[in-house]
């Protein structure tokens, strides 16, 4: 699906890879409705934007928000025709024995209950477009298991799955579904998660991270070729082929790597 002339809801909209979707798309020619909990960053991305775009000021955890979206987005931009579910946040830097229930409920909600209410409020109104298209930001944490977010990796995980489901469900209709796997990106993920990352994890790590705005545009890339599945960024693509060869490997691996911030 060409995104030029359509109507793409973009969630996670204030910053980092969601802000340099927006500005792709609108770059592209689409109209982008603009979904964020934070209004002042909301406002940044559209002043950066040369093109239409709406905000909307959404917490995705919210039921009655999630479910009044789709009429506003028609509103103020027409009838949606793409879905890109790119909000998500990560868990406290701790181990499963000492992550409170609050905080893994709350990555849970905001990575996962989040984006199936967002499909469930969409997918009625996408269905009936001439062709549409949904496309769900899930992790290399889907399928690399990273000590200390072993919770934010689940989460993941079950968008992974969804996504495949969603894809199996849809094969018949003008609906297309895609699956993205990132690897690290550069982006202020912690900061928007509310958390303060170990001071030596960034010295612990030789990755180098992909910018925003290349990761932006490998998935919109995705959505106009209709992929099922892609992977950003070469850790990510490694970590997939690994994980497949020799799935206790890769994690230890990652292990070897990040245990110095557990302690």
């Amino acid at each position: 699906m060409k995104v030029q002339g359509k109507t793409v809801v973009v969630t996670g909209a204030g910053s980092g890879m969601g802000r340099q979707l927006v500005l792709d798309l609108v770059s592209r020619g689409a109209k982008v409705a603009a979904v964020d909990m934070r209004e002042e960053t909301l406002e940044e991305t559209k002043s950066l934007a040369k093109g239409e775009v709406a905000t909307f000021v959404v917490d995705i955890t919210d039921a009655a928000a999630v479910a009044a979206l789709p009429s506003q987005v028609a509103a103020a931009l027409g009838e949606a025709d793409a879905l890109i579910n790119n909000a998500g946040i990560i868990q406290p830097f701790v181990k499963v024995n000492e992550l409170s229930m609050e905080a893994a409920n709350r990555v849970m909600n905001v990575n996962f209950n989040g984006p199936l209410m967002l499909i469930k409020a969409f997918l009625p109104g996408l269905l009936a477009r001439p062709e549409a298209h949904i496309l769900n930001v899930s992790s290399m944490g889907a399928y690399a298991p990273v000590p200390g977010q072993s919770v934010y990796g689940a989460s993941k995980a079950a968008i992974k799955l969804l996504t495949e489901g969603l894809r199996s469900e849809l094969l018949n209709t003008k609906v297309g579904v895609t699956v993205v796997f990132p690897g690290a990106i550069a982006t202020n993920i912690a900061q928007n998660s509310g958390l303060v990352i170990p001071a030596d994890a960034a010295e612990s790590s030789n990755q180098k991270t992909t910018p925003a705005d290349v990761a932006a545009k490998a998935m919109i890339d995705a959505i106009e070729s209709c992929k099922p599945r892609i992977t950003i960024g070469s850790d990510a693509a490694l970590m997939d082929r690994l994980s497949r060869f020799n799935p206790v490997f890769a994690a230890n691996l990652i292990y070897k790597q990040m245990a110095n911030l557990l302690g």
